[in-house]
């Protein structure tokens, strides 16, 4: 598993009755790829993971392994309610082809840390893949502290952290607790630049769905060490990279997608697409980013 670089957050594609749109959803994937994203993150937060029937998630997964065709890695969110179906959906996730799995406590409920360590082990012991976890307590009210992840040391597939929590300490935090044991991935937009300075060695991306070629260049800047590069792109990008903090994060970044081509604004309810004073705002952002382009991207 290939950890560095730009996984985006990719979107599920939904016709206009809402059944999944599997050929644009292929569409949009191997958009990305040809625009030189590292890997794909699908059936995330960005992927409507949860407003997917159990069936639905298995067909975009093979749809999506079919797209990337071995081209880069697939990374698969395991989001579900209780703990015996993430570990039905990890271990049906490895016999269809994915090549690692991003894993996030179960929803709904608030575990106290020795129930989301045993969640997360049981997970883990469904299959071989390697294991990302997903720490996002804003949106999903558990903290992966230091103490879960230094229960889970000894658990060998558990290899990487997406840290989207705004608190960039969290970088220089895990290094000093754990050293190299866990790879640090960047997982929220507006601060990836700090984090991707701070150790992180990819970025797991949501608004790469709309702008995915500066996206890559940000962290091939960053990768070579040219600073003034990578801050003149981030610059540029942070008015919308401020859209992956907000909770209508899923449809702001489709609307964008739409805006630039690449996909459908559609989403599945509870979410509505964006409407009014708002859609007219992340508009004109996307708008003006796309006229505003730093020279040569």
């Amino acid at each position: 598993m290939q950890w560095t670089g730009v996984f985006p957050a990719a979107t599920t594609q939904f016709a206009p009755d809402l059944s999944i749109d599997f050929a644009a959803t292929q569409n949009v994937l191997d958009k990305l790829i040809e625009d030189g994203v590292h890997g794909l993150t699908i059936m995330g937060t960005c992927g409507e993971n949860n407003s997917l029937e159990p069936d639905e998630k298995l067909k975009v997964l093979a749809a999506a392994c079919e797209t990337a065709k071995g081209r880069v890695p697939v990374m698969v969110g395991v989001s579900e309610l209780t703990t015996p179906r993430a570990v039905k959906f990890a271990a049906e996730a490895a016999r269809i082809g994915a090549d690692a799995l991003m894993v996030l406590p179960a929803m709904v409920y608030v575990p106290k840390e020795a129930e989301l360590v045993a969640h997360i082990k049981a997970v883990a012991a469904a299959s071989d893949l390697p294991i990302m976890l997903y720490n996002n307590p804003t949106a999903y009210r558990v903290n992966i502290s230091m103490s879960v992840l230094d229960a889970l040391v000894k658990v060998s597939t558990i290899v990487a952290v997406k840290e989207s929590s705004s608190d960039t300490r969290r970088y220089t935090d895990v290094f000093n607790a754990f050293g190299d044991r866990y790879i640090m991935m960047a997982g929220l937009d507006d601060v990836a630049f700090e984090g991707l300075s701070l150790g992180a060695v990819g970025w797991i991306s949501g608004l790469t769905s709309a702008f995915p070629r500066e996206s890559v260049e940000l962290v091939e800047c960053l990768q070579k060490g040219d600073m003034v590069r990578a801050l003149e792109i981030y610059r540029w990008f942070m008015p919308l990279l401020h859209l992956d903090a907000e909770h209508d994060l899923v449809q702001s970044i489709k609307l964008a997608e739409q805006i630039m081509g690449r996909g459908s604004e559609r989403v599945r309810m509870p979410r509505l697409p964006l409407e009014g004073a708002r859609r007219a705002e992340v508009t004109a952002m996307v708008e003006k980013a796309a006229a505003t382009r730093p020279s040569g991207s």
